[in-house]
């Protein structure tokens, strides 16, 4: 699968992580750029000198906060996909499978990686390759799961499958119609039963 460029992380000690687990609720819930160190510092029980001391700034907490869901996210879809058996169709449904799990308990408002980047465009930005790695991966796992049904054809494949996948995240946190990871889910296997079908004919 990709590798995304490796940023800078810090030691967590108890304090740390009060920040990063408060950080992560604002950051969630109203916006990085609406949220400052003050309101930070209040909601975990610190001081602003507490987490300038350990972070260094506030776009350290920022890259400790998207790193964390990355990793999260990651091991989730990890466990899910090795529950999920050895049938290359029945793994790629279970990214879709995975994400509205993961949706509905942890992303509410939508992907936070993709609500990130609507704030951090900026690629100087040191959080900025936690969000387009996060995406590389996604790709690139795809790509992995599509060459076991269709080859020569598997990055038009994965392409068409993270069409459908970041288009659902993205209508899931925009509340337009109800279940659209389940809507997703099944145009992927629609798309699935169709390029297995043309593999089996070549």
């Amino acid at each position: 699968m990709g590798t995304a460029q490796t940023p800078r992380r810090i030691t967590m000690t108890p304090a740390a992580a009060r920040v990063v687990e408060a950080a992560a609720r604002l950051f969630y819930e109203r916006g990085i750029h609406a949220v400052g160190v003050d309101l930070i510092a209040s909601e975990a029980g610190v001081t602003k000198k507490t987490i300038y001391d350990r972070f260094g700034s506030k776009e350290q907490v920022v890259v400790e906060y998207l790193a964390d869901r990355d990793e999260r996210w990651r091991a989730f879809l990890t466990e899910r996909l090795d529950t999920a058996g050895q049938e290359p169709v029945a793994r790629i449904l279970a990214v879709f499978d995975a994400s509205r799990a993961w949706s509905e308990e942890h992303s509410t408002k939508g992907c936070s990686m993709v609500n990130a980047h609507a704030e951090i465009s900026d690629p100087s930005h040191p959080a900025h390759p936690i969000i387009v790695g996060q995406k590389a991966w996604m790709l690139a796992l795809f790509t992995e799961l599509a060459e076991e049904i269709r080859p020569k054809q598997a990055g038009d494949l994965a392409r068409s499958l993270m069409l459908l996948h970041e288009g659902a995240l993205v209508a899931h946190g925009l509340a337009v119609f109800p279940d659209p990871i389940t809507h997703a889910r099944d145009q992927a296997q629609a798309l699935l039963a169709t390029a297995s079908g043309t593999a089996r004919q070549g």
